[in-house]
This record gives C-alpha cells, sequence and structure tokens, in this order.
C-alpha cells in the first residue's frame, strides 16, 4: 500500500527520469510531508523547499485526529452511518450544520484517495515510523513555510514545529489563509514563492 517512503522514491526516479540536477520543492499539506522527507534524504539535490501547511509531525492532537479520521474513511464507516440515521431528527431540532460539515469533509477525504489511504488508512505504528519530529533537525535545505492563520491549531502548531527545529527555515503566516492556502489566496502563494526563489541569496 502507500507510504511517504513510497512516493519519495517514485519522485526521486521521476527527477532522474528528467535529468535534473539541482531541484526546488514545493508542497502543500501531505505534499510538504513528501517534500520535508525527500530534502531529507536527498539534500544535494534540493536547492531549496517551500512547505505550505505542511504534516508529518507527532504531536499530541495528531493522533486524536487520526482516530477520528480513521473512522470517517472507513467503508463502511459506522460513524457516518449514524449520523446519517439521526440527521433528520438533529436538522428538525436546528442543530444539523456540524453533522453536514462532517459529512462533506467525509467526501472530501475520499475524494483524495491516496492522501486518505496514506493519513487515515494505515496502522499508527506505520504513520508513526515516518513523521520527522526527530529527524528536521538534519535538514540542511533552505525552507520557506507558509502558513494560514486562521487554519486549524494542529495546523499552526505543526509548522511552527517544522520553522523551530529545521535550521534554516522561516515561517511567514498569511494573516486571513484559512485551511487550503493554494486554493483561496494563489496569488499570495505564488508570489511568496517567487520572492523566495528571487532571494535565496539572501535567505
Amino acid at each position: 500500500h502507500y507510504s511517504i517512503n513510497q512516493i519519495v522514491e517514485s519522485l526521486a526516479e521521476y527527477i532522474a527520469t528528467l535529468k535534473l540536477e539541482k531541484v526546488y520543492l514545493v508542497g502543500h499539506s501531505l505534499g510538504g510531508w513528501i517534500a520535508a522527507s525527500y530534502a531529507l534524504k536527498y539534500s544535494e539535490q534540493v536547492l531549496g523547499a517551500v512547505l505550505i501547511s505542511p504534516e508529518g509531525i507527532n504531536l499530541d492532537a495528531v493522533k486524536a485526529r487520526w482516530r477520528l479520521f480513521r473512522c470517517l474513511t472507513q467503508k463502511p464507516s459506522f460513524l457516518c452511518w449514524a449520523l446519517q440515521l439521526i440527521y433528520p431528527l438533529i436538522r428538525l431540532l436546528g442543530a444539523n450544520t456540524k453533522i453536514k460539515k462532517i459529512l462533506q469533509f467525509r467526501q472530501k477525504l475520499l475524494f483524495s484517495s491516496t492522501g486518505a489511504k496514506i493519513l487515515f488508512r494505515r496502522r499508527w505504528r506505520e504513520i508513526n515510523a515516518e513523521l520527522l519530529t526527530e529527524n528536521l533537525a538534519f535538514m540542511k535545505v533552505k525552507t520557506l513555510i507558509l502558513q494560514g492563520y486562521k487554519d486549524t491549531d494542529i495546523a499552526l502548531s505543526m509548522s511552527k514545529f517544522y520553522a523551530d527545529l529545521l535550521p534554516i527555515a522561516k515561517l511567514h503566516l498569511i494573516n486571513s489563509g484559512g485551511e487550503n492556502l493554494p486554493e483561496q489566496m494563489p496569488d499570495i502563494v505564488v508570489e511568496e514563492i517567487t520572492n523566495f526563489l528571487s532571494n535565496r541569496d539572501n535567505f
């Protein structure tokens, strides 16, 4: 099944096929985890990295989130079946918004099938073995971390963790940015990446 290491090796093969000796990496969320893992393993090839709300850190809340999302992405999901069962009653009581958001979020997770498999359909010990918490101090690559200020507490904590542990990193908080910076604020993300590439020597 899918794993971060497997995707890193696939990316390495793809870059080799393109005959690229040096690269910049840009990754969002799960892609940020993959980019950082690649930079750790193939640092001599990576000129710099831009990580946007990166995953891959073992915080206390991460395992609890994994448990919840694992329940949501199971097929069939008993949790979702129960929520759908009580939804008409909850709607009559006027408290259906939260359940509706949970069910919509499940559809979003299932649509991103590869991401869901890597993050939520593996055993915790498999995921934990690929987390970067203990390894970031060894990543000698210039790294820009972009993070929406209005994102979830977990996402904010992960980005700050990356910024604190990476030897050569800067964290830029985007004040009005939410949970999906590339989708919500593409122009600002492009501007930040362009500035990073232009000013890499003065980073």
